[in-house]
């Protein structure tokens, strides 16, 4: 399993030492959650921070868009070396064009869904994409409780990628911990994002340990 550290629930007093936490782990990529207050009822951080993280990080960024019309933004994440972008289906009016701009510019595109949205709905668009976001909670704020039904929709998404002959990735984003992560990882995700559950935890290092190796 790839794990994904949400830096929304690092210790923004003490950034540089969480940074420097998720470099010496066994964790695939830096997950960040950019919130604009319109698209979901909360507000994050914005360029400075990205950047900040981005002159330390030592693993690829990987950039979650919860903003209203993402696509004035692609390439400033792009300038900022971020090597993962996802676009909400929710909030682009042109998919497609979206996904393929992101890959114009360098980055690997991704598609995420809301807990409401079907991922038939991505099916004309899943060759345009190298991931597709879960939200196994409903977009906004960390610490949240799990959403069962998450699981389900990886399984009809990991049918839909190998009935494709895809290499499409899947992620999950939202109350992701132990217990949760191997079922998961048996339903076909491969990259988890763990905001509570690494930052929280006594042993940071160890909570990534533990859901890397979930099986």
């Amino acid at each position: 399993m790839i794990v994904a550290p949400s830096m929304l629930s690092a210790d923004f007093g003490n950034l540089q030492r969480d940074v420097e936490m998720v470099n010496q782990s066994e964790a695939g990529l830096f997950h960040l959650d950019i919130m604009d207050g319109v698209f979901v009822p909360n507000i994050s951080y914005g360029f400075p921070v990205v950047k900040s993280i981005a002159k330390a990080a030592k693993k690829p960024m990987d950039a979650h868009l919860m903003i209203v019309d993402p696509d004035r933004y692609v390439k400033q994440f792009a300038d900022l070396g971020v090597s993962y972008l996802s676009v909400h289906y929710e909030a682009c009016t042109h998919l497609h064009r979206s996904l393929t701009n992101i890959r114009n510019l360098g980055m690997k595109a991704g598609v995420a869904l809301n807990p409401h949205t079907h991922v038939q709905l991505i099916e004309d668009v899943l060759d345009c994409c190298d991931f597709v976001l879960i939200m196994s909670v409903n977009p906004g704020f960390g610490g949240q409780s799990f959403i069962p039904r998450a699981v389900e929709k990886v399984r009809q998404l990991k049918a839909m990628i190998q009935a494709q002959g895809l290499n499409t990735l899947i992620e999950v984003d939202g109350g992701v911990n132990f217990e949760n992560v191997k079922i998961l990882a048996q339903a076909g995700a491969d990259i988890v994002v763990a905001g509570s559950t690494v930052f929280s935890a006594a042993d940071p290092t160890n909570a990534i340990h533990q859901l890397t190796h979930c099986l």
